[in-house]
């Protein structure tokens, strides 16, 4: 499933970049939602992105953890794992776009995209199952952090700087987006603590 979100998202992404007009129409764009029942842009705005960089690194970052964590998703939930993992993918999608729409639903001039919520919700969700691999800052093996230390680093990271703002970039829907993902497979699976918890023993 992770490679089919790719793969549309690349397709997507390549189509709006090109075609102000389609981009237009995807854009999260709070305030069409609210005043225009637009809800669907919760959604497509996640299949866009605003540069081929912006797409590159979030479609590279979704596909490698995302096998992981389907085939983690497929151990615990069985054959309904394709579909929990929809769930939280697209459950992140709309989670992530929430604080937007609550802060700027009369502001017409706001607007986001990219797939950075959706992908932060499957980073963590990954760390839930594997908290003692290593995430590769940049790639670069001498900067892996275990996931364990990489989560709370990244929260407070995204926590900090979406308050303080100024950067253009989403951090309140990395913020939730992470969260979201830590939460729904909690919810789904409680005993994944256990597993966690498990994982960290010496």
């Amino acid at each position: 499933m992770t490679l089919y979100i790719v793969i549309v998202t690349v397709a997507v992404s390549i189509l709006a970049l090109n075609n102000a007009e389609v981009m237009g129409k995807l854009i999260f764009n709070p305030y069409l939602v609210q005043h225009r029942n637009q809800w669907y842009r919760f959604f497509t705005s996640g299949f866009i992105h605003a540069d081929w960089m912006h797409l590159i690194v979030n479609v590279m970052v979704l596909y490698s953890f995302g096998r992981v964590v389907e085939a983690d998703y497929a151990a615990v939930f069985a054959n309904k794992s394709t579909y929990y993992y929809l769930l939280l993918y697209f459950g992140a999608l709309f989670i992530a776009a929430a604080p937007g729409y609550a802060k700027n639903k009369s502001n017409p001039g706001y607007n986001a995209l990219g797939a950075s919520g959706a992908v932060s919700a499957v980073i963590f969700a990954g760390i839930l199952f594997h908290p003692m691999e290593k995430l590769y800052l940049l790639g670069v093996p001498a900067l892996g952090i275990p996931g364990i230390l990489f989560g709370p680093a990244y929260l407070f990271y995204e926590w900090y700087m979406g308050k303080r703002g100024g950067d253009n970039i989403g951090h309140d829907a990395h913020f939730w987006g992470a969260i979201f993902g830590l939460l729904f497979t909690i919810t789904m699976k409680p005993a994944v603590v256990l597993y966690f918890l498990d994982q960290l023993k010496f």
